[in-house]
């Protein structure tokens, strides 16, 4: 979702650039440290040993990463350096480090979202005045872009596009010839794809995605409408 949308209603534009901020310097250390992290389980210390396995945003900011998740909503942080060949288990350890990092912005996505279904079910329980209920907009349209962006990050970083944490999931069970093909022309794949990102092409697709798996969240937490009503009515 591209900030470039919004531009004539600063409200919300100032909302969602506040959201991607709080993404790079909260939600982006948590994905890089769930890697470092995955990888010490795994028997590598790589990442610990540089000083990876910590939520400082400032060890995993990557600034083009972080202008496009400004921009886009999809980005990427400071990659984490992991050694494979340290790991106990050479392909449990490359998928489950790869995994990590989307796993734990899915994980955020869901706490957001049972945020959400309760935040989007007061006004029906509970009695507020016009002021309240402005500022419980806000705070919902906060919320449910803190879903959103995650979901984003998830989704985005699980192409199987190197650098993204998709394309090291994919190498522990693709060929070696396909290995081998990434590995040769990883430069201009990249190269490709951010062009791909940057003039919008891959934005359809994205938003598809990230829209079934919102829903799928969403009716995941039908049961918060349940309690709130048995609490409230």
């Amino acid at each position: 979702m591209s900030i470039l949308s919004y531009l004539n209603d600063p409200q919300t534009l100032l909302i969602l650039v506040g959201i991607r901020l709080l993404i790079i310097f909260t939600i982006l250390p948590v994905h890089e440290c769930a890697h470092a992290y995955a990888a010490h389980k795994m028997g590598d210390e790589t990442a610990y040993m540089n000083g990876r396995m910590t939520l400082n945003p400032i060890a995993h900011l990557d600034i083009f990463g972080a202008i496009f998740l400004i921009l886009f909503g999809f980005g990427w942080a400071k990659p984490v350096p992991v050694n494979p060949r340290n790991f106990r288990d050479y392909k449990k350890g490359t998928a489950i480090t790869a995994a990590a990092g989307p796993i734990s912005n899915l994980i955020c996505a869901a706490i957001g979202m049972f945020a959400l279904r309760i935040i989007n079910y007061i006004p029906v329980c509970i009695a507020i005045t016009e002021t309240a209920y402005n500022v419980l907009y806000y705070v919902f349209l906060a919320v449910y872009y803190f879903v959103t962006v995650n979901l984003s990050l998830a989704i985005f970083n699980l192409i199987p596009i190197p650098p993204l944490d998709g394309s090291r999931v994919l190498s522990v069970f693709a060929p070696y010839k396909v290995n081998a093909w990434l590995a040769r022309y990883q430069r201009y794949i990249y190269i490709g794809f951010l062009l791909l990102l940057f003039t919008g092409i891959l934005t359809g697709p994205l938003n598809w995605l990230i829209n079934i798996f919102y829903k799928g969240l969403y009716y995941l937490f039908f049961w918060v409408e349940l309690i709130m009503k048995a609490i409230f009515l």
